[in-house]
């Protein structure tokens, strides 16, 4: 496999690098900054997700968990044009035609976006049919079409369509009786054309492809077809005495962005269910249609549906690559990864056994940083919160909510605490995105059981990871606790890369106490001991200590800076960084998806190092390094370097004081930039290339694997 990232148009995957066009900066640079030293955001994310789509290149990976990177990869596509390009259109149509950093107007960004995303959706099906699709059926796995089946396979489909799929099915017509029907954002649908034999008039329907049953139908072992495939085949029985001509499959990407303008803070939940209600007849952005499609029933979408031809994707199907988790759902362990099976911290127990590690009395004794997936998360935050629920001595718990999942034991560990009479305090943020209705149901639970339930601030989510016990100690009331970089999701925990901070440092239950009374009463404090905070200081506080490295870098004393993000988009703090990179201070940046910092460029940011790893693990830990003249310092928190998270919401970042905590931090920046180590590398111009093998063809090591190695034998980190 190519080391390099991709590509034009045609070309295969691993052909060339990917440039991302630079213009320049509408507005004059700042401190003699050149205008065009910001790449753009969404460009650099589409190039995130072409990085997914390299791991469903990787033939050294096993083939089933290439097939979940192509549909993570569609997944990730579908989020961005509801909610990225969504907005693009909504700014283009209320005349916000400001230029971005980048230099890109609104228009722009837009159609870079269109051709950038249907290039990359176009190697999708290419990789998909010409490499995941034979190596699938060399591993007995077929995924087939309704001509590839046997007389006995269709006769078998027949039934399961006549029991299953047929009643659930609604054809609705369309002519001057029946307006064109409203086509619900990600849903599969086909376009039919039937001819009168009577009459000889063409009419047009839409059928639906029902979402809640299989996208692929086994029909004999190991052997699928799209369901799509099973109702085209069958529309005789949708449209009896008619003669069906035409039917093209196609699927219709909507705006599902949410806004709840903040005068309805006061109902914020009904406000926010109407909201959701109106989300559903949100306006299109991207119209999926298979290459076949006729040009007549092609023009009639656009037409009624409205969208710009720009916005057309034409493609080889099957459409919807998403569906392909039913294929990655196998139960198939010889075609997937290597199960990994969390262990509980070395910190909290010394060595495995049946007995669940006392979590409060190892936190008296000394704090213990956890990193997830690695350490445990059951036998550690959800195991705290639980042993806190039930212990007699825990007077109350104040705990924040952002994601969880539907069966979620920490919900559960919350109700048990308020039943027993213990004071319970739940901050859910149910404006957390595509997770709204979710939380709206689980925050009403709460109420139910008796959980003072609060939604944070008006015109701020609460982003925070923060949980605290408070105990009757005997001799003291003692608070507990937990400062995380992820969500309060057990099930995400096992697939997303966090860390998080078990504490009974007073400075620390001092901090979160504040943050709680802000969020949940009318505290306006903001002088934190431990914590930086957003709004208030976390872009000040990460910029002074930027400025000060730049400092003693000038007094030759020992000066360097390291971050690790999700994405880095603030300008003020990238010039920063630029201003500390030309001061001679050696800056390491490793980010997972957007990243507007251009690496290597003379005498701006020749010191600065950008890399991006993906892998079996979503990296999702925020940490925050800096030598400090000798004195490491390390923050670890819930903020990302972008404007919403740095300005409209609420973040918290922790500093770490123990030197050994630090040293495992810094470890982990070690392994993951030495050159022996698989990455991704940003260049000046906006391209990433991959490193995966070495001088001699030797793949390179990949850097959670190492971990799951080391860490099964010896602890946190190498």
């Amino acid at each position: 496999m190519s080391q390099t990232s991709v590509a034009g148009a045609g070309g295969s995957l691993g052909d060339e690098t990917t440039e991302l066009r630079i213009l320049p900066a509408a507005s004059a640079a700042s401190d003699g900054l050149p205008a065009d030293r910001f790449l753009d955001r969404e460009l650099s994310w589409l190039a995130f997700n072409q990085r997914v789509l390299e791991l469903s290149e990787d033939v050294d990976l096993p083939i089933l968990d290439r097939a979940k990177f192509l549909a993570i990869f569609a997944s990730n596509l579908d989020e961005f044009f509801m909610v990225r390009v969504a907005g693009l259109k909504r700014r283009i149509a209320t005349g916000i035609a400001v230029r971005s950093a980048s230099g890109y107007t609104p228009r722009e960004v837009l159609e870079s976006i269109w051709w950038r995303a249907y290039e990359l959706q176009l190697q999708q099906a290419r990789l998909f049919h010409d490499s995941v699709l034979p190596e699938l059926e060399a591993e007995g796995i077929q995924l087939l079409r309704w001509d590839d089946l046997t007389p006995d396979e269709r006769s078998e489909v027949g039934a399961f369509f006549d029991t299953q799929v047929f009643p659930v099915l609604t054809p609705l017509a369309v002519d001057p009786s029946h307006p064109f029907p409203y086509i619900s954002g990600l849903s599969l649908n086909l376009a039919v054309v039937v001819r009168n034999p009577v009459t000889g008039n063409e009419l047009f329907a839409r059928v639906k492809v029902p979402p809640l049953l299989p996208r692929f139908v086994e029909v004999g072992p190991a052997r699928f077809v799209p369901l799509e495939d099973v109702i085209s085949a069958h529309l005789d029985a949708l449209f009896p005495g008619m003669e069906i001509q035409q039917t093209h499959t196609f699927r219709v990407t909507r705006n599902e962005d949410v806004e709840v303008e903040e005068d309805d803070a006061e109902n914020l939940l009904l406000a926010l269910e109407r909201e959701l209600m109106r989300r559903r007849f949100g306006p299109p952005v991207r119209l999926e249609v298979e290459e076949s499609i006729d040009p007549h029933v092609l023009e009639l979408l656009i037409d009624e549906l409205d969208v710009n031809p720009h916005e057309v994707f034409r493609l080889s199907g099957p459409l919807d690559l998403t569906g392909l988790w039913t294929i990655v759902g196998m139960d198939r362990d010889d075609l997937k990864q290597r199960r990994f099976v969390p262990r509980t911290s070395r910190q909290l127990s010394e060595v495995e056994s049946a007995l669940e590690p006392d979590i409060l009395s190892v936190m008296r004794e000394h704090d213990v940083l956890v990193h997830h997936p690695y350490d445990s998360f059951s036998t550690s935050v959800q195991l705290f919160l639980e042993q806190a629920a039930r212990d007699p001595l825990v007077l109350a718990i104040k705990q924040t909510l952002y994601r969880t999942s539907g069966d979620s034991p920490i919900v559960d560990a919350l109700i048990k605490a308020a039943q027993a009479g213990k004071q319970v305090l739940a901050l859910v943020e149910i404006k957390a995105r595509f997770d709204e209705q979710n939380n709206i149901e689980w925050a009403r639970k709460l109420e139910e059981a008796g959980v003072h339930v609060v939604y944070g601030l008006v015109g701020l989510k609460t982003h925070s990871k923060l949980s605290m016990v408070v105990r009757n100690d005997g001799d003291q009331l003692r608070r507990y606790c937990h400062i995380g970089t992820g969500n309060y999701h057990p099930k995400t925990a096992r697939l997303y890369e966090d860390l998080g901070l078990l504490t009974c440092d007073p400075a620390v239950g001092e901090d979160v106490s504040n943050i709680f009374n802000v969020l949940s009463g009318y505290s306006m404090n903001t002088e934190y001991e431990r914590f930086l905070v957003a709004p208030h200081s976390v872009r000040t506080g990460l910029i002074e200590r930027i400025e000060r490295e730049i400092d003693h870098r000038r007094a030759g004393r020992p000066a360097g800076i390291r971050f690790k993000c999700n994405s880095i988009v603030d300008e003020e703090l990238i010039d920063a960084l630029y201003r500390a990179s030309r001061a001679g201070v050696p800056i390491d940046i490793w980010v997972r998806g957007i990243c507007a910092v251009r690496p290597g460029v003379p005498d701006l940011s020749a010191n600065i190092r950008v890399i991006s790893i993906l892998g079996r693990f979503l990296e999702h830990s925020r940490i925050y390094m800096f030598e400090n003249g000798g004195s490491h310092e390390a923050w670890i928190g819930s903020a990302d370097l972008m404007h919403r998270n740095l300005d409209r919401r609420v973040e918290t970042l922790v500093s770490l004081i123990h030197p050994d905590q630090v040293a495992d931090l810094d470890s982990l920046f070690d392994l993951a930039f030495d050159p022996d180590t698989s990455a991704w590398d940003l260049h000046a111009d906006g391209a990433w290339t991959r490193r995966l093998y070495d001088a001699e063809g030797r793949h390179l090591r990949d850097y959670q694997e190492t971990l799951i190695e080391y860490k099964r034998k010896h602890g946190f980190a190498p």
